[in-house]
């Protein structure tokens, strides 16, 4: 029990000491607007740093993710045609295809796809 007391006392001393040194010797820097902004290739650091979020860059970043997974879903499609009965096959990937064509001309025609309005 003797030991475990020394242990954490030793420990504590130490680790004091350093917290000590670091504080009283740490190189003292100059806070300033430009050296606490983050910086990011091809934006201008001198300016205003909270620049409005595009949402429509957002969808159109939602709307590629859901196109590939779709594309991820209909490859499985092309390799199955050799096992699988071609009238099935052919009727389950007409309506994925018909649902595909649907979302994107539902998209379309809302005007998301439009990059300016």
């Amino acid at each position: 029990m003797n030991m475990v007391l020394m242990f954490i006392m030793v420990t504590t001393a130490i680790t004091s000491t350093m917290s000590l040194m670091i504080i009283i010797f740490k190189k003292k820097s100059i806070m300033d607007k430009e050296k606490m902004s983050p910086f990011e290739c091809g934006f201008n650091p001198m300016s205003f740093s909270r620049v409005p979020f595009s949402i429509h860059f957002f969808i159109i970043s939602v709307l590629f993710l859901i196109f590939d997974i779709e594309i991820i879903i209909i490859l499985p499609m092309i390799i199955t045609i050799k096992s699988s009965m071609l009238m099935k096959w052919l009727i389950t990937s007409t309506m994925v295809i018909t649902i595909l064509l649907m979302g994107l001309y539902h998209e379309w025609n809302n005007g998301l796809l439009n990059w300016t309005k």
